[in-house]
């Protein structure tokens, strides 16, 4: 009998709620607005694609039955975030539950890496996610709701090359970590998501040294997450109000192992998780 209620009590928990998840319309991001709609959410997604964009709203209105706001936003551009969430607040009264996805990735090392690149990334994956947190704040207190931030399991150890993309993750929990103890006590919960590798297009889409599209995908590292695992458990996490999910590959004595022998993690396993070989 308890777990049939907590099956129900599961799966209404977001129904109606207004749901804003940036970096939509692929990997992670789209299998979290495909799992909130399942839920019942009424959705606000921002992308860069617009046509992708219409495209997955239409599809989750003919096979959710929801009311789905699709805007094209540049989370890097503070003024086009807030006037999106403004349009956001507009429509639906106001927003639950905010999800930090969107974000970029690159593949080289710190020397052979333009001042550029460390810029956008930043822009992109720290700066994003602050602008859209700033905007949509007043109405998380409001609600009572939630911020959910998509990290990396390099927020706690480092991968070879992504100098920038590691450096926008540390930045991330720094800034989340501290919001969190900021908001105490106001109902607004801060979770921090630590993926580990999952099958989404980022690495296809990573920079390099020079700010061009790399020619050579970054290689996948062993066993490989569906996005759609990923929102899963992002999904439960968030019923739960939990403060920090790693949702890992990387199995725990690796974790263990970077804490408590950082030098040998550095010198046997990083290599091996960043793909990189070195001679």
């Amino acid at each position: 009998m308890r777990r049939v209620i907590r099956k129900v009590f599961v799966s209404k928990v977001f129904e109606r709620k207004v749901v804003l998840v940036t970096g939509a319309c692929a990997g992670i991001g789209r299998a979290l607005a495909q799992r909130f709609a399942q839920a019942g959410a009424r959705l606000v997604l921002l992308d860069l694609d617009q046509a992708a964009l219409d495209s997955l709203a239409q599809h989750l209105r003919d096979h959710h039955n929801v009311e789905v706001l699709a805007l094209r936003c540049d989370v890097a551009e503070a003024a086009v975030v807030e006037a999106a969430v403004a349009l956001a607040v507009e429509q639906f009264g106001g927003i639950d539950l905010l999800i930090n996805n969107a974000g970029i990735t690159h593949r080289s090392r710190f020397a052979d890496t333009d001042l550029a690149v460390f810029q956008r990334i930043m822009q992109v994956n720290y700066f994003g996610a602050l602008h859209c947190t700033r905007a949509a704040l007043p109405s998380l207190l409001a609600r009572r709701g939630q911020i959910v931030v998509l990290s990396s399991l390099s927020g706690f150890a480092p991968m070879l090359d992504r100098s920038a993309y590691n450096a926008s993750k540390h930045a991330l929990h720094g800034l989340f970590e501290t919001l969190r103890l900021e908001l105490a006590g106001s109902g607004v919960n801060v979770m921090l998501v630590c993926p580990g590798f999952t099958a989404t297009d980022i690495r296809k889409k990573a920079l390099v040294g020079d700010g061009s599209v790399t020619a050579q995908p970054i290689p996948f590292v062993g066993k490989v997450n569906a996005p759609q695992d990923t929102a899963e458990a992002i999904y439960r996490a968030a019923v739960r109000r939990k403060r920090l999910l790693i949702h890992s590959n990387v199995n725990w004595l690796a974790r263990l192992l970077a804490r408590l022998s950082p030098r040998l993690f550095e010198r046997w396993l990083v290599p091996r998780l960043s793909g990189v070989v070195r001679r």
